[in-house]
């Protein structure tokens, strides 16, 4: 059994007009936001086996304080696929990962999430900023993950919460 948790990157500031995309850091909200996040996956005992994530800085930032959160203690690999080119690149990211790993965490960005979400576990709502889809795969290697194993768990995100 493989599990996979598809978290977009926290809410991410517009204020400063000559930084790229790229470059765009977390608002107030999105500081407040994934830390609580982390929080929850923390009090429901979650815990990867394996952090990925782009290195856009809102989506690194994200994944840098829920990684604090749960006292993850491993490196987080950052992958500039999952920024530059997408949802075909993270499945070929994901396929690639060594089977010790069984549960999986990666942050990233819409559109490409939603579709990962929708393909895999029929999830067909919008991820909003520092929300999370858990997908489980009846599978016990990495490289057969496909829509036909997969089963949607859960999905959570802060606004659910009413939290700023």
């Amino acid at each position: 059994m493989k599990k996979l948790f598809l978290i977009r990157h926290a809410k991410s500031s517009w204020k400063d007009d000559s930084l790229s995309d790229f470059e765009r850091p977390l608002n107030k909200r999105g500081k407040s936001n994934a830390p609580f996040m982390g929080d929850k996956l923390k009090d429901a005992n979650i815990l990867p086996d394996i952090i990925i994530s782009s290195p856009a800085i809102r989506a690194k930032s994200t994944a840098e304080i829920i990684a604090k959160k749960l006292k993850y203690s491993k490196k987080i690999v950052y992958q500039k696929e999952i920024y530059e080119i997408g949802e075909s690149a993270i499945n070929k990211i994901l396929k690639k990962l060594d089977d010790k790993n069984s549960v999986a965490f990666l942050f990233g960005h819409n559109p490409d999430l939603n579709i990962l979400a929708e393909e895999y576990g029929g999830f067909d709502e919008n991820i909003p900023t520092c929300g999370v889809v858990e997908l489980s795969f009846d599978c016990e290697r990495w490289r057969d993950i496909s829509s036909q194993n997969a089963k949607f768990i859960s999905f959570d995100y802060p606004k659910r919460y009413k939290i700023d």
